[in-house]
């Protein structure tokens, strides 16, 4: 088992494990977080979302932002300044439509999260950009069930 800094079970998962969570999937969130879509932008359920508390990647569970780490960049998508812990990401080149980007994915299931820009407020100057599709929200209090 490998554990995160923040104490959490970041040990890859079995394909067959990610295919089985992935039944509780919608075609859209299937899309984003399985086959690397985006959602059209101002459209995202958590855009607008101010409530305190942690959003978790939407197929496995692991911790990937706080809101108070959360800001409005006015680019359509909620958007993070640092993750709740940085080795619950995997950061991915992405040279794909003619840009140069860092796909975000989670580091235990490999979904699909969004991208980061170098573009972002400080203290970090980092910009993650996240489909609403990819994440799910858990007011602060709310155990964030690990599935597995």
């Amino acid at each position: 088992m490998s554990t995160s800094g923040s104490g959490y079970d970041i040990t890859p998962l079995a394909a067959d494990a990610i295919e089985n969570l992935a039944g509780d999937l919608s075609d859209e969130e299937r899309r984003i977080l399985l086959n690397h879509g985006t959602e059209a932008p101002f459209c995202g359920t958590l855009l607008d979302n101010k409530l305190d508390g942690v959003y978790a990647c939407r197929l496995c569970g692991l911790p990937l932002f706080t809101s108070r780490h959360k800001f409005d960049s006015g680019t359509g998508w909620p958007s993070f300044y640092r993750p709740f812990d940085k080795e619950h990401l995997a950061y991915i080149d992405d040279n794909s439509y003619g840009m140069r980007r860092t796909e975000i994915r989670c580091a235990r299931c490999g979904g699909h999260q969004g991208h980061v820009f170098p573009d972002g407020p400080p203290p970090t100057g980092q910009r993650y950009c996240l489909n609403s599709a990819s994440l799910e929200f858990f007011p602060n209090g709310e155990e964030i069930p690990q599935r597995s």
